[in-house]
């Protein structure tokens, strides 16, 4: 399989598990990812750690030393050290206990930036131990570090000092800033030009309406540091922007286990991921060249490699300007393998068409019974999922066929309506098919939806034939009553197909 198909393969059977989560994904590492792996707080590892968690962000402490280094440590001290009145080369003899020296800020930075595209660095500037003026000047020097890294759209920055976040939005209104003390209201904050407040939980605990005040005012909502599971599961259910903690996988495990179960479940794809024809375990032919009732002029021929064949991720389908059997133009038509029954769910096929008049490309199904002569046609029903010819470039149609109700009678239940290009770009062509009725989409927009007994009251077999199994048809057919005059330059032409997909509801 092509490593681009794996890898949004991979994407994609994740996405109902870790899509809602991570659109709205609160979980601040509390100095890193330190706790469940007993790394050092505040070190390249708990950072790393929490990156590979996938957190939105990681929080760190910054200080200066004597000779203007920026580190990264919580205390004021490091081992016995006061790291504002000694030089960066008098800690570096001393070792966390995983054998990293004291990370400095541009080491975290860069660490936390590399190939890092979800991870907010999430940067508190602590006070001087000198003097207001000293803290002010930290600030300036860490922002300008952040600038010349070029890392600026990855960090927020957050104090306990309010005269550092009023340096930092004076040198840089855009940035992002939260408080931490506890004792302004965001009103207050919002004057002064802080983005946000993240405040200990028992200060929104002491004043539960800050929270409400601070959505109103459109500010970022942080709470730290939450680690129990009853404050937890409170800041989850008041949708704080973001919780810090020094329990991200506890918070992870809370969040999954309250996000509702997604609605469907993958049973059945194929990604055509192996060159050559169709999987036979997977694909059928319809063979022959009768014009299939609508006096279409191609004849389907099976196992040709030169009709149907897969390449690099995707399926062929292709019409030639061949001549079979007294007829001028060869092609291919798929249908789902006999062991594959499908009745309701979800069907999603990816495709990009044709070009061209005379082509007449299809998605669409017909039920098990037409092929045990159980039924003939249009009793047995039809459900075209997409439908396009080339006279009518761009327009693409959905249509149900019932013995009431069919095109041959003009009554089908059908809608049609004009894309932007249906040639040179991939759509995603699908339903959603239950018990009550059909939804049609194009690229997950809905496109057209007919319930069971729309047309007045008949929900019988002849007016709505679709609660049984069908199976699904991929062709190309040419000419006909409907793809109209053929025009000789379109050959060779073919329907490309990314990924044909089939689920069940999992709810």
């Amino acid at each position: 399989m092509p490593i681009y198909k794996i890898l949004l393969l991979s994407f994609f059977l994740m996405a109902s598990l870790i899509a809602s989560i991570k659109a709205q994904d609160p979980v601040v590492a509390h100095r890193g990812a330190w706790k469940e792996n007993n790394l050092p707080e505040n070190s390249i590892a708990s950072l790393t750690k929490a990156l590979s968690l996938g957190c939105a962000g990681s929080e760190f402490d910054v200080r200066m030393t004597a000779d203007s280094m920026l580190v990264v440590n919580h205390d004021p001290t490091y081992f016995g050290k006061d790291i504002e009145k000694v030089k960066y080369e008098d800690l570096k003899s001393d070792r966390l206990k995983n054998g990293e020296m004291i990370p400095t800020l541009e080491d975290y930075l860069l660490t936390g930036a590399r190939m890092n595209h979800h991870t907010r660095l999430v940067i508190e500037i602590k006070p001087s131990e000198i003097s207001k003026e000293r803290g002010k000047w930290i600030a300036g020097e860490v922002i300008k570090l952040v600038d010349k890294l070029k890392v600026a759209s990855k960090v927020d920055y957050i104090s306990f000092d309010i005269d550092i976040l009023k340096e930092l939005i004076r040198v840089n209104p855009k940035v992002s800033t939260q408080y931490l003390n506890g004792e302004l209201s965001p009103k207050e904050l919002k004057e002064i030009g802080v983005s946000g407040l993240d405040y200990h939980y028992k200060v929104f605990y002491k004043n539960p309406k800050w929270i409400q005040e601070a959505k109103d005012l459109k500010m970022i909502l942080n709470v730290w540091t939450v680690n129990n599971k009853k404050d937890l599961k409170f800041f989850l259910k008041h949708k704080f922007d973001y919780i810090t903690t020094n329990e991200p996988s506890l918070l992870y495990a809370i969040i999954k286990k309250s996000e509702p179960k997604p609605k469907w479940k993958l049973v059945w794809n194929d990604e055509f991921d192996k060159d050559g024809l169709p999987d036979d375990a997977k694909w059928s032919y319809d063979v022959g060249g009768h014009g299939w009732g609508n006096n279409e002029k191609q004849y389907y021929l099976g196992h040709s490699i030169e009709n149907s064949y897969i390449k690099d991720g995707r399926l062929y389908i292709v019409a030639l300007n061949k001549t079979h059997e007294q007829l001028s133009y060869t092609s291919a038509k798929l249908t789902t393998h006999e062991k594959i029954e499908l009745q309701y769910g979800k069907i999603e096929v990816s495709a990009k068409l044709p070009r061209g008049k005379g082509t007449w490309p299809a998605i669409w199904m017909l039920p098990e019974t037409i092929k045990t002569n159980e039924e003939s046609w249009p009793l047995c029903g039809e459900i075209d999922i997409m439908e396009h010819v080339g006279k009518d470039p761009n327009v693409v149609h959905t249509s149900l066929h019932s013995e009431l109700y069919n095109h041959i009678k003009g009554n089908q239940l059908t809608f049609f309506n004009t894309l932007n290009d249906v040639f040179d770009q991939f759509h995603t062509y699908g339903i959603e098919w239950d018990e009550n009725g059909i939804k049609f989409f194009i690229d997950g927009q809905l496109f057209f939806e007919t319930y069971k007994g729309q047309r007045g009251s008949d929900t019988s077999n002849e007016g709505w034939p679709f609660d049984k199994p069908y199976f699904l048809i991929l062709n190309l057919a040419i000419g006909g009553n409907w793809g109209g005059e053929i025009d000789p330059i379109i050959f060779p032409c073919e329907m490309i197909v990314d990924y044909v997909r089939v689920y069940k509801s999992n709810l």
